[in-house]
């Protein structure tokens, strides 16, 4: 089986991650993965402060940078990367795979736009949006906000979270109709297992697999839509299962 990280954060385009490009991506060779989504936090969301208040073409370049470095490094060593976005609304993330960076350049109108406006645009643009940890409670979280009309697919599995947030998602995803997709929110590379014990959660890590490679975001956007990518949990022992 292939398998692929969906979502993960690196140092310093993502504010509060710990981990760098090239630490992130040797973590995930070594763990047995054949490739990665990059999703940092993006404009809307925990960027790096300090560029937040240059012009919105110099934050794409410097957001898109870390992809290009992880691409490169991830050639040197044989793991794939490709890019993804989080975007994010007071603490309601969403998931964007099949936006490239020019798309995100030709548009700088979405930084005015309400969030299911937003989404919904880049839907009709072909792009898979998925509704990261629905459920996640944390103290800067005012409430737990759903969009069951503006996404297509909801992350069932987020290792960075307690059973009843990916319970409650799996049963979203499951009563709306909605596709799942599975991912670890590392933003700590190999110190994610640390982590997640001092939160008192399995050490795991999560994603998506399949029995043919993904060559492309465009097919990884395929065959999450024709269900042929399973979600997948892995222990910090290397054994892994699929759910």
């Amino acid at each position: 089986m292939y398998k692929y990280e969906t979502h993960c954060h690196t140092a310093p385009v993502s504010a509060c991650a710990r981990a760098t490009v090239e630490e992130t991506v040797r973590f995930y060779k070594a763990f047995g993965y054949d490739g990665i989504f990059l999703t940092n936090h993006f404009l809307d969301g925990n960027i790096c402060h300090a560029v937040r208040q240059q012009p919105y073409d110099e934050q794409l370049d410097f957001y898109f940078s870390a992809v290009e470095e992880a691409e490169a490094c991830g050639k040197k060593i044989g793991l794939k990367v490709f890019p993804g976005v989080e975007l994010s609304y007071g603490g309601t993330d969403f998931l964007i795979y099949g936006l490239d960076k020019a798309w995100y350049h030709a548009h700088p109108e979405i930084m005015q736009m309400g969030k299911r406006q937003e989404l919904e645009m880049m839907m009709a643009e072909g792009a898979l949006v998925s509704h990261a940890h629905p459920y996640r409670e944390d103290s800067y979280i005012d409430h737990i906000r759903l969009y069951p009309r503006s996404v297509e697919a909801v992350e069932i599995v987020n290792s960075c979270q307690p059973p009843l947030v990916n319970e409650m998602g799996a049963h979203y995803a499951e009563k709306y109709g909605l596709l799942v997709t599975a991912g670890s929110d590392n933003h700590r590379a190999e110190k994610i297992f640390d982590q997640l014990t001092e939160k008192g959660l399995e050490p795991e890590i999560a994603g998506m697999c399949a029995e043919r490679p993904v060559d492309s975001v465009e097919d990884f956007v395929r065959m999450v839509r024709s269900k042929e990518l399973k979600p997948f949990i892995q222990k910090i022992s290397g054994e892994w299962r699929l759910l």
